[in-house]
């Protein structure tokens, strides 16, 4: 049956929300290990009758929590997905209690294409929630988590890493929450993580964010970012997959403690934090990311590739911290983050 949508807000009557047309190959609620798809159907020049098939694998045993593992949800970042999909094939081995939702690829259209950005409606799935039941095929992807999966999580982890267009240190990350014991909550699972570094990550733009659905509905949210360039690197798959393990024997889904090893905790207290650039160029990094920079050090610079004889543009960095995130094409546009830099505490 269609659900209630929330009122307009003209003040018009209650509107009827579609129901989603995705449908599982799996049952939610059944006992074992299932391997399935979340079924979309997409009619296209090629198949008329067409679906798309975004692989999920669903295990459950008694009644613990529910945890919701997700990756893909930008198609060009593969670390995450890579932990995932290994972890699907190793769950049927570990002795689990309650449930464990694995999404590996999110945005399966975009981690077809190896991009960001879905090919088919250019749709950023992660600046889309909470999507639209009859709207574009990302919007549609954004509702059936908004509805169906994140409502059933306790606990979601969300695997990002910087992609084709930026690089960060292997960090897990929690956000500032208006609910103080939510935010506890959540700076425990990320601790448990356990991460090389672990950050309270403050977002360029938090809307129409899965972090901030999942948030809005009070569930327990981490993220992660693991590197980048578009190419996965051995040592951030495997802080993804041994942070994976920690979460789960976190909420005790699976026995015994997490493993600790150091941890480096960062703050971002506010948008000085971001560097953009204020003009297209050469880029030029100044420092290797995880190094330690004071105010006023010079951290990037950005050279005019029309002509000799010109000066470049000194990027400095705005406060004393560590160097987490900077661009990684050569090439920059006007506006684009150059680097990033977080309060060590």
């Amino acid at each position: 049956m269609p659900c209630l949508g929330a009122p307009r807000a003209d003040g018009e009557s209650m509107t009827l929300l579609r129901d989603n047309p995705i449908t599982l190959t799996v049952d939610l609620e059944q006992e074992g290990v299932q391997h399935g798809f979340m079924k979309l159907p997409h009619s296209h020049d090629a198949s008329a009758w067409g679906s798309l098939m975004i692989p999920i694998t669903v295990a459950k045993n008694s009644t613990g929590p529910t945890v919701l593992l997700t990756g893909g949800n930008h198609g060009d970042e593969y670390e995450g997905p890579l932990a995932l999909f290994d972890l699907a094939n190793q769950i049927s081995g570990l002795d689990i209690n309650g449930r464990v939702i694995i999404v590996p690829a999110m945005n399966l259209p975009a981690f077809r294409a190896a991009k960001r950005t879905s090919p088919l409606d250019g749709g950023n799935l992660n600046r889309l929630f909470p999507g639209k039941p009859d709207g574009t095929v990302t919007e549609k992807i954004a509702d059936y988590f908004q509805r169906t999966l994140l409502p059933m999580a306790d606990y979601v982890l969300d695997f990002h890493s910087g992609g084709q267009t930026l690089d960060f240190v292997p960090f897990c990350a929690a956000h500032v929450l208006e609910n103080k014991s939510q935010q506890d909550q959540c700076v425990a699972a990320m601790r448990a993580f356990n991460a090389p570094y672990s950050i309270m990550l403050l977002e360029v733009d938090a809307v129409g964010m899965f972090d901030t659905a999942a948030e809005e509905m009070g569930k327990v949210f981490i993220s992660t970012e693991l590197g980048g360039g578009g190419a996965p690197q051995p040592q951030h798959v495997a802080v993804a997959k041994r942070g994976i393990v920690n979460l789960l024997k976190h909420v005790h889904v699976l026995e015994g403690e997490p493993d600790k090893t150091p941890t480096i905790n960062l703050d971002m207290p506010d948008g000085r934090c971001y560097v953009s650039s204020e003009s297209d160029g050469l880029f030029e990094p100044c420092v290797e990311l995880g190094m330690r920079v004071k105010k006023g050090q010079t951290v990037a610079r950005v050279f005019d590739p029309t002509r000799t004889g010109t000066r470049p543009v000194v990027y400095e960095s705005p406060l004393d911290g560590i160097f987490i995130a900077r661009h990684f094409p050569g090439l920059v546009k006007m506006g684009d983050i150059i680097c990033v830099v977080a309060v060590e505490v």
